[in-house]
């Protein structure tokens, strides 16, 4: 079981089009773990359009946010309140699991760089990229589920360069490279997505990048503002469309 927040629905939008969907468990940072072998879980989800808003049902997760993420609880302060309702309305998702593969612990190999690069001008997404060694490539297989997988990129003239593993059916089409990083708190987050085309390279595979996605910001200390305004804007617009008001928390 997993939540979202109505401010970034998109995860529930996705599962209400197309229930298959994939977990990808291949960062231990705040989990207590040392080198825990990665995990892919491929399965199928359910998102009710039902809003939770409050802990009945969820106390568990609550108690594991909480708890794993001290921060959160700021939001509970009287004078952040009025600003930061939407944090706490929530549409759950639960995944039942189908398929479960297990992968060595430790970072992936780097990729053989087909011809044409490194060097040259750096390809969208390359200074995102940058300060991370691996990436998630989230791609879909033949059927068109998705195949998520760490990987190793390696910036070329052409895109960047990716090793799959080998137990990964990726295919050609839309694909992307996620980074994230936080800390052991669970907080200081920053993510960046490079979202592209995933093209066959030699023996490994090349995403060529279109477009660069950072919903956190960039790191400019006007971003938080920007975020909680967004995050307000995002929330109102999914109850609108849906023809509801904003519902009280608990």
């Amino acid at each position: 079981m997993v939540t979202t927040r109505l401010a970034f629905a998109q995860k529930a939008l996705n599962v209400r089009r197309d229930g298959r969907v994939a977990l990808l468990f291949s960062d231990p940072t705040g989990s207590g773990l040392t080198e825990p072998a990665q995990i892919f879980v491929g399965g199928r989800a359910e998102c009710p359009d039902e809003i939770h808003t409050g802990p009945e049902g969820l106390e568990e997760y609550w108690r594991m946010l909480f708890d794993r993420q001290p921060h959160s609880r700021s939001y509970l302060a009287r004078p952040l309140r009025r600003l930061t309702a939407w944090y706490y309305l929530r549409l759950v998702i639960t995944v039942t699991p189908e398929q479960v593969i297990v992968r060595p612990a430790g970072d992936p190999p780097a990729p053989r760089v087909p011809t044409g690069a490194p060097g040259g001008v750096p390809p969208t997404g390359a200074a995102q990229l940058a300060g991370h060694a691996t990436a998630v490539l989230a791609s879909r297989d033949a059927s068109g589920a998705p195949v998520p997988a760490r990987t190793r990129p390696v910036p070329t003239t052409d895109g960047f360069a990716v090793r799959v593993p080998a137990d990964c059916a990726v295919t050609a089409g839309p694909a992307s490279l996620l980074v994230h990083r936080h800390d052991e708190r669970l907080n200081g987050l920053s993510n960046a997505l490079v979202r592209g085309e995933l093209r066959p390279a030699g023996d490994g595979w090349l995403l060529v990048p279109s477009s660069v996605v950072e919903p956190m910001g960039s790191g400019r200390g006007a971003d938080g503002l920007r975020l909680l305004r967004r995050s307000r804007r995002s929330t109102d617009r999914y109850l609108e469309r849906r023809g509801l008001s904003l519902p009280p928390v608990r």
